[in-house]
């Protein structure tokens, strides 16, 4: 039996975050995930300046993912077919990047791994169970993993995913069958031509409040892909029908060029986005939940590595904070710093998303956002998460550059020398 104070289940960003937070700071920590890296993971691969911060933050190297590519413009094409470039804050670190999930996550198991945690890849959690002691959960969880046998932890983290096979084997998967909020669609592209190599993001009439998106790799290539949001819940209808008649549109070609060639098959995914409506701790705070776990996607834009960073760090600071015999206490301490940020975010962003809905209110929101040079500007940064979406309704995140920080990796040279 392998035993360790924070069993971690899923080395995604979530988990690796996790993994990386309490190894650091002297625990046992056993990471454990079904697959081996690298492997492919469905995404769009853009990285917003609040993912990049915590990136830095957990010391990934840049230079340990080949696919890192810098953004400096943000190129947005509104419903009615106006283009804005919108400019990312030059000179002060970086704000905006892509990344291919292959290669970035694999980069973060490492970063886990030489923090001192115990990773072991290629072994499914299948079973988990906390037991009693009187009509208290022992101090202990229990996990069964595929290859390994039993672990026996003081505490787990869930960054098992949407469909959480941890989450399932507490009771807690959601009845009637989850779907999540968002559905996307992506397909990486060779050979894209030079336009095709700025940031792009098309607000389409028929996707709103959805979108589709270019987004840049090196060497000419580009993750290419769309997302739409579910009505309650529903089936999303012929993705791949939809796909073809969104890559057919005359300013996406002139965008991708005539020599852009698929470079694998396009590839769907689920993405659950109700972070303030999903239980983020069980086990009477011995297990907490975190990224899509804990359903912690941005339901205005879909994003999630940024969100599953935030979850995961905070994960492991509550049970730092708790000690060994305080599951209660780390589970308060997680919750409200959530509930007092993110969450906050995540209610202003539905609104948002609202907003962009219907095609006239979309293209005056763009339109407003294009009028001045500011607002360009200021637009760019609110787009990439350089600060929290609800920030001004929470007082206690104010600080002096709350509204002008620094990008990300700036010590190190900004997108000119990435």
């Amino acid at each position: 039996m392998l035993t360790a104070d924070v069993a971690v289940v899923g080395a995604g960003p979530a988990g690796a975050a996790a993994a990386t937070v309490l190894a650091r700071a002297g625990r046992r920590v056993v990471l454990v995930d079904r697959a081996s890296f690298p492997r492919d993971k469905c995404c769009g691969d853009g990285l917003t300046t609040g993912a990049l911060r915590r990136l830095e933050a957990l010391g990934l190297d840049r230079g340990a993912v080949a696919s890192w590519q810098p953004i400096e413009d943000v190129w947005v094409r509104s419903p009615s077919g106006r283009e804005v470039a919108f400019p990312l804050p030059r000179h002060r670190g970086l704000y905006g990047a892509v990344a291919r999930r292959e290669e970035l996550d694999a980069a973060l198991v490492s970063v886990a791994r030489a923090a001192g945690a115990e990773v072991f890849e290629g072994h499914a959690v299948t079973d988990a169970r906390v037991g009693t002691l009187g009509l208290r959960p022992a101090p202990w969880v229990t996990l069964h993993a595929e290859g390994l046998g039993e672990i026996r932890a003081r505490y787990a983290i869930g960054a098992d995913g949407m469909w959480s096979p941890l989450r399932k084997a507490l009771g807690l998967a959601d009845a009637g069958g989850y779907l999540g909020e968002w559905h996307a669609f992506r397909q990486y592209f060779a050979g894209v031509a030079a336009a095709g190599r700025r940031l792009w993001v098309w607000f389409e009439p028929d996707l709103l409040p959805g979108y589709a998106w270019s987004f840049p790799l090196p060497d000419g290539h580009a993750n290419v892909g769309f997302g739409i949001l579910r009505a309650r819940g529903s089936p999303t209808g012929d993705m791949a029908e939809r796909w073809k008649r969104v890559l057919a549109r005359p300013h996406i070609q002139a965008v991708l060029g005539p020599g852009a060639t698929p470079e694998a098959a396009h590839r769907a995914w689920p993405i659950p986005a109700r972070l303030g409506r999903s239980t983020l701790t069980a086990a009477g705070g011995r297990v907490l939940f975190a990224g899509d776990a804990a359903r912690a996607a941005d339901p205005m834009t879909g994003e999630g590595i940024g969100q599953a960073l935030e979850t995961g760090m905070a994960a492991g600071r509550a049970i730092l904070g708790a000690g060994a015999t305080a599951p209660r206490r780390a589970a308060r301490a997680y919750e409200q710093v959530l509930r007092r940020g993110m969450v906050l975010d995540d209610r202003m962003a539905r609104l948002l998303a609202r907003a962009l809905a219907h095609p006239a209110e979309a293209k005056l929101a763009l339109g407003l956002a294009g009028s001045s040079d500011w607002v360009r500007r200021n637009f760019a940064r609110w787009l990439f998460e350089d600060y929290p979406r609800g920030v001004l309704l929470t007082p206690g995140r104010w600080h002096r550059h709350v509204l002008a920080g620094p990008g990300a990796f700036r010590h190190r040279g900004g997108p000119a020398s990435a």
